[in-house]
């Protein structure tokens, strides 16, 4: 890959070890990347739909959840690891597929894919992503996912499933909440749009990211790089944009889901469900694994947020399939809530990317590191010494202020 100005390359590396030298919590990442990636980009990333309810949901409703720690446990030793689809990973935290990675980081999909590789972790690459599935597949040997979609053109549906076979996904991972896009309305206020309606506002920010604007420029142009065979025009993003908003189908059912199971043949996730009902849809058709998951507030508003809906979707499928829980991960404790309510991993989708734009592949780094430390110390704290041993005796519902 052609890589930006050897010049631009070594600024840009040097103002990002400086930012992540103050780095010390996901939140920390966020406000950096807000302030090295232009406005348009951060909001996209940053952004939910309609009044963005959902979004605070995601992490508030973490909150009302208490951790009950055991005290006086030999903690000589603290195990991190676990397995999710029978892929040994070395920390309950995944990847989630996130779309167009090299808005917020030239170097997009690829910085991701290597250091989720460093972290032991899953990454999945999504169908809109920036970097092919084969260029993905080629950075690394860590495990990975493929989110795919069923679209309209079941060719390529196909195309996809057969290309990561020769690739050597470990899985793929079905999203089913997305029939349309939702209203994110930070997108129509920063001209985040097809085709883009950019604002004043909106170009001064790249003026104010000199650093992000001089990579960009001096890097190959964007495009959407698995399906930009599929038209004439392969790097005129606008139209490969157009393209995939053509193929969603509205009229996709579970039987669509279950031949695309069955095609595949391999460990298969369906991600976007919030209701039991779904949950047991999902275990009737095949899939090993459920991730609940609200798109991260960014499809429907005022839906229930995962960890909110997971012990009803815990108990409807009674260990039949793993479950993972998407949306407002952004603390060690978040993830020891959700495996003690009965969650077998979590995902992360924007803890990762505040990463990404902050500082790149080492921002990413980061921000895993940030995981880990704070599972590892998490884990010593609330008194277990490996991920088997927490479960519901350590969580309890908050039923009351307290001083």
């Amino acid at each position: 890959m052609t890589m930006p100005w050897p010049f631009v390359r070594t600024l840009e590396a040097q103002a990002s070890a400086w930012y992540l030298s103050r780095c010390h919590s996901l939140a920390d990442l966020r406000r950096i990347a807000k302030w090295r990636v232009p406005a348009p980009m951060f909001h996209y990333m940053d952004g939910a739909a309609d009044d963005e309810v959902t979004m605070r949901r995601n992490e508030s409703d973490f909150d009302a959840l208490e951790l009950l720690p055991r005290n006086l446990v030999d903690l000589s030793g603290i195990d991190t690891g676990t397995t999710v689809l029978g892929q040994p990973i070395s920390m309950p935290l995944m990847l989630a597929p996130t779309g167009m990675s090299r808005l917020f980081h030239w170097q997009g999909e690829l910085a991701v894919a290597r250091a989720a590789a460093r972290a032991g972790t899953v990454y999945a690459l999504s169908t809109v992503g920036t970097h092919s599935i084969e260029e993905v597949a080629a950075v690394g040997d860590g495990p990975k996912w493929f989110q795919i979609y069923v679209f309209k053109d079941r060719g390529l549906v196909s195309e996809f499933i057969e290309r990561c076979r020769a690739a050597r996904y470990h899985a793929l991972c079905l999203t089913i909440d997305l029939p349309m896009t939702g209203n994110r309305e930070r997108d129509l206020r920063t001209g985040m749009t097809v085709p883009p309606a950019l604002t004043l506002k909106s170009w001064l920010s790249f003026f104010l990211n000199p650093l992000w604007s001089l990579c960009h420029v001096s890097s190959p142009p964007f495009t959407l790089a698995n399906v930009a065979h599929r038209v004439d025009s392969g790097h005129d993003v606008q139209t490969l944009q157009k393209y995939i908003g053509s193929q969603f189908d509205r009229t996709v059912t579970w039987d669509d889901a279950r031949a695309m199971i069955e095609q595949w043949n391999g460990p298969f996730a369906i991600k976007g469900i919030l209701t039991a009902d779904d949950a047991k849809r999902a275990v009737d058709i095949g899939a090993n694994a459920i991730v609940v998951s609200n798109h991260g507030g960014r499809q429907l508003d005022h839906v229930p947020s995962p960890i909110d809906v997971l012990p009803s979707i815990v108990e409807a499928v009674d260990g039949r399939v793993e479950i993972i829980v998407d949306g407002g991960v952004r603390r060690g404790t978040d993830v020891l809530k959700a495996l003690a309510l009965g969650a077998k991993a979590c995902m992360t989708g924007r803890g990762y990317l505040f990463g990404l734009g902050a500082g790149g592949e080492a921002g990413v780094d980061r921000a895993l590191a940030q995981y880990r430390k704070e599972i590892t110390l998490d884990m010593a704290l609330l008194g277990v010494r490996n991920i088997n041993e927490i479960g519901p005796h350590h969580v309890r519902r908050r039923t009351r202020i307290r001083d």
